[in-house]
């Protein structure tokens, strides 16, 4: 069965919450459609044991000020599926298919991949409903995590942002927290530009060498094991990261892991949150006025929903590679310029800029 309910909320929204359930396949799961004034909206389904409502809520705001302040004809939602990403494929196919099934009639909201999910996973929900973006190249998707946009953009984000603080990319050390679809091409993006990485954890643990980890090594050995068997570095609790040397530190997990505790440990120069909402605001005010720079998620990693809206009308992936970097640097500089004039957070200037965004988009609708 399903319920779509409006609930209360801001004057952007959420507009809609869908909660699904099927006990014959084991289905939890949740949409939020956040605001529609821009577009449909468009946001990952994102798969964990422990996705919840509140979760999912906040991501679609993000997904809200993300599309809009990337100036995409959308609006945002986001999906969760509250099960084991890593169960048996028939087991997890089944459920994304009933899940797709269920949100067939939320017209207003166009799935994509997120963390738990994948291109496999976008093709069956394009075989239930016919409206999914991030599918495979072999059915016509330009495929995002296989190409990497959103780490693409977190490194177009560093080409604006390091020499604001005087930073050479050449030769920086990177840290990344999350090495997956997201880190992993971070890390790779950011080497091309002759950053190094250090610094790597997985949801088992972490390696650290300070001359620098062997980038392919250590993605070859990522497809087999966990990061912290990797015998190029030496092996750390997960959360031992936050203190490590480096001027880059791009958090690519999951929510909240930099805190109001462990903000002041932190040991970089710049953040590039390829995560959503992966700090808390306590954390980013700390951040601050340690001097850190931090570009806000819906800025710096918004290259994979960039690239999916160039898929869903049509366009090719070299135009959306072409369209991150060119959406992404002019969206650093102007956010940048935005907190320096107001005296502001990034994160304060980044929400104030995509807001107005919004609300002049509300502003032609007949709500």
């Amino acid at each position: 069965m399903a319920t779509v309910t409006a609930i209360e909320g801001d004057e952007l929204g959420p507009s809609q919450i869908l909660m699904v359930r099927d006990p014959r396949v084991g289905l939890e799961g949740i949409v939020v459609v956040d605001n529609v004034a821009c577009g449909p909206a468009i946001g990952g389904i994102r798969m964990a044991p422990d996705v919840s409502l509140e979760e999912v809520r906040r991501l679609a705001r993000a997904m809200t000020l993300k599309n809009a302040a990337a100036g995409l004809p959308h609006g945002g939602g986001k999906g969760g599926i509250i099960a084991d990403p890593g169960q048996p494929r028939d087991s997890k196919e089944r459920l994304v298919r009933r899940f797709a099934r269920l949100i067939e009639g939320l017209d207003g909201y166009i799935p994509g991949p997120d963390m738990g999910t994948n291109e496999e996973a976008m093709a069956w929900i394009q075989d239930e409903i016919g409206r999914v973006v991030g599918l495979p190249r072999v059915v016509g998707g330009i495929p995002l995590d296989e190409i990497g946009a959103t780490g693409y953009g977190l490194a177009a984000a560093a080409d604006v942002a390091a020499p604001r603080l005087g930073m050479d990319l050449q030769g920086a050390r990177v840290t990344v927290q999350g090495f997956g679809a997201v880190g992993i091409h971070a890390a790779r993006f950011l080497a091309q530009r002759g950053a190094r990485l250090v610094a790597a954890s997985d949801s088992r643990g972490a390696t650290h060498n300070p001359d620098g980890l062997d980038l392919d090594a250590l993605i070859a050995h990522k497809a087999q094991a966990p990061v912290s068997e990797f015998k190029g570095g030496k092996a750390l609790p997960r959360d031992a990261l936050v203190g490590i040397d480096c001027e880059i530190w791009v958090p690519a997990a999951r929510p909240d892991v930099l805190t109001q505790a462990n903000a002041p440990e932190l040991r970089a120069r710049l953040v590039l949150q390829g995560a959503n909402i992966p700090a808390t605001p306590a954390a980013e005010r700390i951040l601050h006025e340690r001097g850190v720079l931090s570009i806000p998620d819906f800025i710096a990693n918004a290259g994979g929903v960039i690239c999916a809206s160039v898929e869903y009308h049509g366009g090719t992936e070299s135009q959306a590679m072409a369209t991150i970097e060119d959406k992404i640097g002019t969206n650093v500089k102007e956010l940048l310029q935005r907190a320096d004039a107001r005296g502001e957070l990034p994160r304060e200037a980044a929400v104030a800029m995509a807001r107005a965004r919004v609300e002049e988009a509300m502003a032609y609708r007949a709500f």
